[in-house]
């Protein structure tokens, strides 16, 4: 299978619920729209800031399923499968390929803060996955608690045929990106960084293809990259230096909220829901990640209006 690079924004679309806690398919289907006219390059769904812990296996499969067909090839989409049983993780891999998703994300396997799987446990795992036929990203998260060292991730990616892209965004990204890079060579097909982008800058100068952010401002996560990979660093430090501060708001005070809370304003969705125990967004801190936004004039604060 021939890889492709990815490039650019990749926003994790939010998980859209109605003000009783139900899927809002209606809704959900909005923030692809909205989503696709930001000029993302792609798309991921069911991710952490999907709120995919908090969704049960039958409404993940209409999830999957849904978005799957609303975006009908508008662009590429990522479906994240990740699970602490293999076999699970299998399936779900078949159904994204089943329906077309350009690959699957998956972090290593881990259950809750103890049940984590050994390195060779990880790479069994993924080569299992791997059989499957679709290209993988592998998700180098501090959630799971499982540490990913770089001569595991050159290993699986040199000896798993669809490991090829990667999304780091442990402590140090940069480093790690620099050091992955320089020993995994041609096998790193697509070297991405996450963390809502807070890191973006230092990621993009050690060799980042892209950005998995949040569908927050994706338009402008991507002006970042643009400008970095024509070599005018100049204006992407311009850029990073005016978003910065949204996105540590975001990355520091908010999470997955921040995105649901942008597209309520934007009437992109009609509720930013979060299932408990999620707390809902303080209405202080809502203020202030607003007032951030205004001067940027995301197209999530202005879609649906």
């Amino acid at each position: 299978m021939l890889a492709n690079k990815m490039t650019g924004s990749w926003p994790v679309a939010p998980t859209a619920f109605n003000d009783d806690g139900t899927l809002d398919l209606d809704g959900m289907g909005r923030v692809l729209d909205c989503i696709v006219d930001t000029g993302a390059d792609g798309v991921c769904i069911l991710a952490n800031f999907s709120e995919q812990f908090l969704i049960d296996d039958a409404e993940r499969e209409t999830l999957t399923r849904f978005c799957m067909k609303h975006l009908g090839g508008r662009i590429p989409a990522i479906v994240t499968i990740s699970h602490y049983a293999t076999e699970v993780a299998v399936k779900r891999a078949q159904l994204a390929k089943d329906l077309g998703a350009r690959a699957v994300m998956m972090m290593a396997p881990y259950h809750g803060a103890l049940m984590r799987g050994s390195a060779q446990q990880t790479y069994e795992q993924l080569a299992q996955v791997g059989e499957v036929g679709i290209p993988i990203m592998i998700q180098d998260a501090p959630l799971s608690g499982v540490e990913l060292p770089v001569d595991l991730l050159v290993r699986m990616a040199r000896e798993i045929e669809m490991v090829q892209h990667f999304k780091i965004e442990c402590v140090g990204a940069a480093t790690k990106l620099r050091a992955l890079i320089a020993a995994g060579g041609d096998a790193i097909v697509s070297p991405l960084d996450g963390e809502e982008g807070i890191t973006q800058l230092a990621d993009l100068d050690a060799g980042a293809t892209g950005t998995m952010c949040s569908a927050m401002i994706p338009e402008w996560i991507a002006k970042v990259v643009l400008a970095h990979s024509k070599g005018d660093r100049d204006a992407a430090v311009e850029t990073y230096t005016k978003i910065l501060p949204a996105v540590n708001h975001e990355n520091r005070q908010c999470g997955f909220r921040a995105a649901k809370a942008a597209m309520v304003e934007g009437r992109v969705i009609r509720s930013d829901f979060c299932r408990h125990p999620v707390a809902p967004l303080p209405p202080e801190t809502r203020e202030e990640l607003l007032g951030l936004l205004r001067p940027l004039d995301p197209i999530s604060m202005r879609w649906g209006l």
